[in-house]
């Protein structure tokens, strides 16, 4: 694996204690790997076992379901403090439609 340039990718600080980072550079030096690569390769060693895992669908969407109920909270409690007339933010909310009708001069309004 080669190291990583540009956007997308993120820099972690792992504390790992002595004799399990001892190991783990012997493991990647037996292996012809950098300790970076080896880290990488582990963690996505354990993301696509746990993808696998029927219990981590369950807890994605127990996850997913109270995220959306904190976000109607936050945006409940944002649509109380700016009032009756703030502007729905959401992209499916509808526009009013402005009145059809006559203008002062009794032409049609535009």
């Amino acid at each position: 694996m080669s190291e990583p340039s540009g956007r997308g990718y993120k820099t972690l600080a792992v504390r790992l204690p002595d004799e399990l980072h001892a190991q783990l550079v012997l493991i990647a030096g037996l292996g012809g790997l950098s300790l970076n690569d080896a880290i990488r390769q582990g963690v996505q060693e354990l993301v696509d076992r746990r993808r696998g895992d029927g219990d981590l669908a369950a807890q994605a969407a127990q996850a997913l379901e109270e995220m959306e109920q904190e976000s109607a909270i936050k945006r409940q409690a944002l649509q109380a403090l700016l009032g009756p007339t703030a502007v729905k933010a959401t992209p499916s909310a509808e526009q009013p439609t402005p009145p059809r009708g006559r203008s002062r001069r009794g032409e049609p309004a535009s």
